[in-house]
């Protein structure tokens, strides 16, 4: 494999002011190699693998810089009126103009907004000494006049030590850093689930969804769960070492105690040459910056981090398939992405996965090369092959949420007509739910299959909570269950919390449904009635929205 286009890779590619052009990487396509062909051209030691890896340790410093300033932008859209004046709360203007998925937007808007307190720490990061993964993982504690001395641990320990480091303090980390390798804290519920039953199923759902506006299906789940452990259970410690069952798929345990034996050596990854840090673009988000001129600069930031994200994709996949990470001295694949590539690992990790998914998959492939982002592809994944080719054209034309949401009714509807039922839950969850399985067996005394269980649970919840079915909603309740409880903005992922009048009723507008629409509170209170956001014409499928007399799509345009 030709390693030479690799050569020119560098700092000096990247945007480094809101007017630079967007950065021109190259990009690789890999053969996929099956198992056997990597394992045996990485054991061999050639070139190639060598330079594959320095590849892709330099392309993840560069997403670090890149991040670093898509940060210090997030962090300056949250102030004042900006998110207003571009329409969108931030986790959707991440994921469908940047391209940057919820989780991580979060996590970088938190940093950007910290590191101002931090002038130490952001040094640190913006030179390269620190990485992301690090900063996000002291980020609690490096304040006042301790902010130098976890500077410097930073700096020079594992991502293990600094979390133990920030335990001992008393402090949490990110999100995801006590989260064991492979242990993303999400369950599947995976069941048969006959016609009758799922009519007791769905009406108790409901009856949790009034008593509980906004809830997802996972909340509501957990409500039945709750309300008949209340009354039967006589387990108090719903704990994680309860055994979840067949219909609940767990995530396998992590590999702390392997990591930590690894990192005791006293010459750790010898065998890894050392990678040119990478500095932060020079980029500035002044006080007085518009929105837009914001979002110009994000948007540039976002070009050259696509680029990246490409090639850290392609040369993760081959990596973690080839296990050159383990022959390298790593724990896991999320070891090496921690301390080789200092980035989280999470998003290393799916893009990894997806391109496992695009070697197996025609239609994927084909939608890359119509140009169907990363995120959009990611929602397509979803599918069965035979269905991803026709579903091309939408996912162009459709917003990430909308597509999402599409992509789910679809599957949701395949499951009903094969009596299952396939729900995403928290791991805190999927204990609780376990636990109401169990008593419900023990008190009927035998193995009772999971949807007949879940038809139990519900009827239990009816018996408590079904006169909120027998009562006449509101007709702002009316509105927000005819748009599915959904805010209706293009682009928007937030549950509906009110019900607007197309046509105010000041100007002579009714209370007929055709006139409302439901909408977030941001997107009411602080768009709609701030000037910014104006739609017009009847609800539900003929409405036209405008930001600033301009068509809004919700979505990155061109």
């Amino acid at each position: 494999m030709d390693a030479a286009p690799f050569a020119g890779l560098g700092a000096a590619d990247l945007p480094g002011t809101a007017a630079a052009e967007r950065a021109s990487l190259p990009l690789r396509e890999l053969v996929p190699f099956s198992r056997a062909d990597l394992d045996r051209w990485f054991r061999g030691g050639e070139p190639e693998a060598d330079e594959l890896e320095r590849v892709l340790a330099r392309a993840s410093r560069g997403r670090g810089a890149i991040d670093l300033a898509v940060a210090e932008g997030l962090a300056a859209l949250r102030r004042g009126q900006r998110l207003a004046s571009l329409g969108f709360h931030l986790d959707d203007y991440a994921r469908e103009v940047l391209g940057i998925g919820k989780r991580a937007a979060e996590g970088l808007a938190r940093l950007g907004t910290e590191l101002p307190a931090r002038p130490r720490l952001r040094e640190a990061l913006r030179s390269g000494r620190v990485g992301l993964r690090a900063a996000e993982t002291v980020l609690a504690v490096a304040t006042g006049d301790a902010e130098a001395f976890w500077v410097e641990r930073a700096a020079r320990q594992t991502v293990r030590e600094l979390e133990d480091g920030v335990r001992r303090a008393g402090r949490a980390g990110p999100e995801d850093a006590g989260l064991e390798d492979g242990d993303d804290a999400w369950v599947t519920l995976r069941t048969q689930l006959p016609e009758h039953e799922r009519l007791v199923v769905d009406a108790a759902l409901e009856a949790a969804g009034r008593n509980m506006p906004g809830s997802t299906r996972s909340e509501r789940l957990e409500a039945l769960a709750q309300e008949y452990l209340a009354e039967f259970s006589t387990d108090g410690d719903h704990d994680g070492a309860r055994p979840l069952g067949p219909e609940l798929r767990l995530s396998p345990a992590g590999e702390r105690s392997r990591r930590a034996a690894l990192e005791a050596e006293p010459e750790r990854w010898p065998l890894l040459p050392p990678v040119e840090d990478w500095p932060a673009p020079d980029v500035r988000f002044d006080e007085g910056a518009s929105a837009q001129e914001i979002d110009r600069t994000l948007r540039e930031l976002a070009a050259a981090r696509s680029t990246l994200e490409d090639v850290i994709g392609d040369c993760a996949y081959a990596i973690r398939r080839s296990g050159m990470h383990l022959r390298l001295g790593f724990a896991t694949f999320r070891h090496y992405v921690e301390e080789r590539l200092r980035l989280p690992p999470r998003a290393v990790e799916q893009r990894a996965e997806h391109e496992e998914r695009l070697a197996r998959s025609a239609g994927l492939r084909e939608a890359r090369r119509q140009k169907v982002s990363y995120e959009r592809r990611r929602i397509l994944a979803r599918l069965p092959e035979d269905e991803i080719a026709s579903w091309i054209p939408r996912a162009k034309a459709m917003t990430c949420v909308a597509l999402r949401r599409a992509v789910d009714g679809e599957r949701e509807r395949q499951l009903r007509a094969q009596r299952k039922v396939s729900v995403p839950l928290p791991r805190r969850v999927a204990v609780l739910l376990a636990a109401a399985l169990e008593t419900v067996r023990k008190r009927v005394g035998r193995l009772v299959p999971a949807g007949s269980c879940l038809a139990i649970l519900g009827a239990h919840f009816l018996g408590q909570w079904g006169d909120v079915l027998k009562r006449s909603p509101s007709r702002a309740q009316r509105v927000r269950e005819r748009d599915l409880g959904w805010c209706q903005v293009p682009g928007c992922s937030h549950r509906a919390a009110h019900a607007h009048h197309v046509l105010f009723r000041s100007h002579g507008g009714g209370d007929e449904a055709e006139n409302q629409v439901a909408l977030c509170a941001f997107h009411h209170l602080r768009c709609v009635h701030g000037g910014h956001l104006t739609v017009f014409g009847r609800a539900p499928d003929g409405l036209t929205w405008l930001l600033d007399g301009a068509p809004f799509r919700g979505m990155a345009e061109g």
